[in-house]
């Protein structure tokens, strides 16, 4: 085992998909190349949006694609104490405030919240998000795969929100405390997610962390030109039949493909794709429509 610590971390907004599995794939892959560990993270942040029995069904689904995790799940909805104290923290030294700022408001003046409530001292928790003071902004980060990648200095100054106005936790803020409470060194994910890492980073400049390094995946685009997600309702992978859809996504990843591959068993397969993973034979494109073997998308 080496000190490599990668993670998969679906939401339970529905069954996982192609565009999944594929995220999946690639971090786990990722991560047994380097003899490191494979986490497993449910981010139950957002009870309106999750669906009952899709987290159990998540981890069902993985363990018949042959993706074993190690350790324990951890499921953020057990961490929601560890992220109000973070808040609480940061309020008190000033790292923090109360902004009242609507999305219609914000995007009346330019699109990017400009610190209207930075000096305002509000103190009404119920109808006020929490946003925190972007004293450590990033303007750039390498990519694994895809080198140096630029953030506009607009977002990247931006005082973004750590905690919305409904009192559901943020994204941002969520991830970032977890990864460091796994001892996550590297993350794996689809590249919609580039957008959110230059605001991840300054998160752990803040926090005085050491930030992981970052590998973004070409996404998986339907031919309507929207990417394969729940909220697209792209269907579930089939949970019987494993091994199509996860030739397909290993293709889809660039790995070299053989014929003798579609006769092996999942664990094969599984075994064969950590041995001839690379980062190299990756699509350089950041978004793609698959092709699927004998079955529709």
């Amino acid at each position: 085992m080496t000190n490599m610590i990668g993670r998969f971390a679906p939401s339970p907004s529905g069954p996982l998909h192609f565009g999944s599995l594929v995220a999946a794939l690639g971090s786990y892959f990722q991560a047994k190349a380097q003899q490191g560990q494979w986490l497993v993270r449910i981010e139950d942040l957002d009870p309106p949006r999750e669906v009952p029995g899709a987290a159990d069904l998540i981890l069902r689904t993985l363990e018949a694609y042959g993706l074993h995790w190690d350790g324990q799940i951890l499921y953020q909805s057990q961490r929601l104490d560890a992220y109000q104290a973070q808040i609480d923290q940061w309020r008190r030294s000033g790292d923090a405030y109360l902004c009242q700022c609507t999305r219609k408001q914000i995007k009346a003046t330019g699109g990017f919240y400009s610190g209207t409530c930075r000096d305002k001292a509000l103190s009404d928790t119920t109808s006020c998000a929490v946003r925190l003071t972007m004293s450590q902004p990033t303007y750039q980060f390498d990519d694994l795969k895809h080198g140096t990648i630029d953030i506009p200095h607009a977002l990247a100054d931006e005082d973004f929100i750590i905690k919305r106005r409904d009192g559901y936790f943020a994204y941002n803020l969520a991830v970032v405390l977890d990864d460091i409470e796994q001892g996550v060194t590297q993350v794996v994910r689809g590249a919609d997610l580039i957008e959110p890492t230059g605001r991840q980073i300054s998160l752990y400049k803040l926090l005085g962390q050491t930030p992981v390094s970052y590998l973004h995946l070409p996404l998986a685009i339907g031919e309507n030109g929207q990417k394969l997600s729940k909220q697209n309702h792209a269907p579930a992978i089939d949970l019987q039949d494993p091994t199509p859809a996860l030739l397909d996504a290993m293709r889809f990843l660039g790995l070299p493909m053989t014929p003798e591959l579609s006769s092996g068993s999942v664990e094969e397969i599984i075994a064969w794709g950590v041995e001839n993973w690379s980062i190299e034979a990756l699509p350089q494109s950041i978004e793609i429509t698959p092709i699927f073997s004998n079955r529709s998308p």
